[in-house]
C-alpha cells in the first residue's frame, strides 16, 4: 500500500505489513545518501546521536516484532529483554549495531529489524493481542507504530546529517488514523504527524510538549 492521498478518507485503510516494508524501504534510500557523514552529530532536535538513533529505531521494530513472537504474547509487560544503555542519557536497547561495521552495518541491522517486524505483522493473526505502555494493541497497530517510529526518527536523523526527507502522504495519513485519531484532518498529512509526535507546529495549533498515540484496537 503506497498511495500517496492528501487528506483524511471517509473509512479508515488498515495499516499492513506491506507498509512496514515500504516504510523502511524509503528510509534505508534516504539515509543511505548520507553513509559518509558524521553520524556522530545529534539527531535533530534528540539529545541523541545520529548513530544511536537509528539504533534505538531498529530496536524499536525488533520490540515490535518480539512483543508478537510468544504463542501467548504478554498483555501486562514487555517481553522481558534485558534493555541497557551503552552512556547516561543515551537510548537503552536490546539490539546494537557493531561499529566497525560503519553506517552501512548500521542500516544492514535497521532493514533486518524491520523485516522482523513485517513478517511477524504478516503471520499473526489480527486477533492477537500484545502489551504495550500505551496500551495493549493488535497486529495492525503495532504495524503502525513502526512506521510511525521509522518516519519520525528518519525525519531526525536527516534533519542531523543535512539530507531532506518526506514520506508519501498515503503513508501519513494511514498512521494517523490508526494511532492518532484526534489529529486534524484536511491538514498536510506529512506535517500533521510530526506535529502529532512533538516535532512541530501547525497553523492554529501550537507545537505539543508532550505527545502519545493510541494503540487500542479500532473497528
Amino acid at each position: 500500500m503506497t498511495d500517496d492521498h492528501h487528506g483524511g478518507t471517509p473509512s479508515r485503510t488498515p495499516v499492513a505489513a506491506d507498509d512496514v516494508q515500504h516504510a523502511v524501504r524509503l528510509a534505508l534510500t534516504t539515509l543511505r545518501a548520507g553513509v559518509d557523514a558524521d553520524w556522530d552529530v545529534k539527531a535533530g532536535a534528540l539529545e541523541w546521536t545520529c548513530w544511536e538513533t537509528v539504533e534505538h529505531l531498529a530496536d524499536d521494530l525488533f520490540a515490535y516484532a518480539a512483543q508478537l513472537g510468544p504463542e501467548a504474547p504478554p498483555t501486562d509487560r514487555d517481553v522481558p529483554f534485558d534493555w541497557v544503555a551503552r552512556r547516561p542519557g543515551g537510548p537503552a536497547n536490546v539490539t546494537f549495531a557493531e561499529r566497525a561495521s560503519g553506517p552501512r552495518g548500521l542500516l544492514q541491522v535497521l532493514e533486518a529489524c524491520g523485516a522482523l517486524l513485517a513478517a511477524m505483522v504478516r503471520t499473526t493473526p489480527p486477533e492477537v493481542r500484545a502489551y504495550h505502555s500505551f496500551g495493549a494493541s493488535d497486529p495492525e497497530g503495532f504495524a503502525a507504530m513502526g512506521i510511525v517510529e521509522t518516519l519520525v526518527h528518519t525525519h531526525d536523523v536527516a534533519a542531523g546529517l543535512g539530507i531532506s526527507w518526506a514520506p508519501p502522504s498515503g503513508l501519513c495519513d494511514r498512521v494517523l488514523a490508526r494511532l492518532f485519531p484526534d489529529a486534524p484532518a484536511g491538514t498536510d498529512r506529512w506535517v500533521t504527524l510530526l506535529w502529532a509526535t512533538g516535532r512541530g507546529a501547525l497553523p492554529g495549533r501550537a507545537r505539543l510538549d508532550s505527545w502519545r498515540w493510541y494503540g487500542a484496537v479500532r473497528d
